[in-house]
């Protein structure tokens, strides 16, 4: 039995065509359980979803914005589900194909992986440099990751990602599931517990998801403040491995790839924006040391720091 969880806000047309895609599946999803931010934004697609409530393939949680948390707002998800395997997926990843979850799924087999996540695409309309890093995050060949690779993927070894992501709910229990609270990358702190247990992660390139961003040199730089925020937090997970190697690799490859593909006009406009991303994580890296209104006024989500 596979459940998928979606935490939703402000969901619009793109939610319905997810759902409808999860619909549709080769392999078949039991139920979507939907957490949603605030029940009078759910309106607006109520009516479009309303045969699927009906026949209950979906069910609908509300919460209020400030119960929202990416850690905790996702456990709570998962412990409505009795499924063997659940599906973590946000309300913007498009099913590319009817053999999105077998495929995802497949790799559970193995009793040694814990997760395995979906390539993700880019959507029609996206920058060339936006599709080029689709394309060094999500290449179209997949990987089986564990401890041994640490020395070969750096920090890249904890990569997750629960735009798309199925999890083994046994191996989830028994490491105590998500943080219960997270600014961010809630994926990437439970990969990088399971690698350190023992189990791995699996990319698996053949389940494909339309999932992108275009954003700009302010929000990358305030996604990246939280990503900071979410490495200094746990040390655990993250001391002793460096994100800025692998996003020097990145930057190269987008920049040489610009060139060669004749997009030169893109590369300042992607300089710029990598500038603000690493000021960004910098400045979440070393949080702690700065003025809290600082960082407050610099985050995505200044509510978590309010607690901290």
């Amino acid at each position: 039995m596979i459940d998928v969880i979606i935490p939703t806000y402000k969901p619009g047309e793109e939610f319905v065509r997810v759902i409808r895609g999860l619909h549709n599946q080769s392999v078949k999803v039991n139920r979507v359980i939907i957490m949603n931010t605030e029940e009078a934004f759910f309106e607006g697609v109520a009516n479009d979803l309303h045969e699927y409530i009906d026949e209950g393939f979906i069910e609908v949680h509300h919460i209020s914005k400030k119960d929202f948390d990416h850690g905790n707002t996702r456990r709570e998800g998962i412990a409505k589900s009795l499924a063997d395997i659940f599906v973590m997926m946000t309300m913007d990843a498009v099913p590319a194909d009817d053999k999105l979850i077998e495929n995802l799924v497949s790799p559970l087999s193995d009793e040694t992986v814990a997760c395995s996540y979906a390539r993700q695409l880019p959507k029609e309309g996206d920058s060339r440099r936006e599709q080029i890093t689709r394309e060094f995050n999500y290449p179209d060949k997949s990987v089986l990751k564990s401890s041994a690779d640490y020395d070969r993927l750096g920090i890249k070894t904890f990569f997750c990602s629960n735009v798309c992501c199925a999890y083994s709910r046994r191996i989830y229990d028994e490491l105590g599931g998500f943080v219960s609270r997270a600014i961010f990358n809630e994926d990437m702190i439970y990969a990088g517990k399971a690698v350190k247990q023992g189990y791995k992660v699996s990319y698996t390139a053949e389940a494909k998801v339309y999932h992108s961003h275009d954003y700009g040199a302010i929000e990358q730089f305030r996604r990246n403040v939280d990503l900071g925020i979410s490495q200094a937090d746990h040390p655990e997970v993250f001391d002793g491995f460096k994100s800025e190697t692998e996003g020097v690799r990145m930057v190269k490859m987008v920049v040489s790839r610009l060139f060669r593909d004749g997009k030169w006009y893109e590369v300042i406009p992607y300089a710029w924006i990598c500038a603000w991303k690493f000021m960004g994580y910098r400045i979440g890296k070393g949080y702690k040391k700065l003025p809290l209104a600082l960082v407050k006024a610099c985050s995505t989500n200044p509510d978590y720091l309010s607690e901290v």
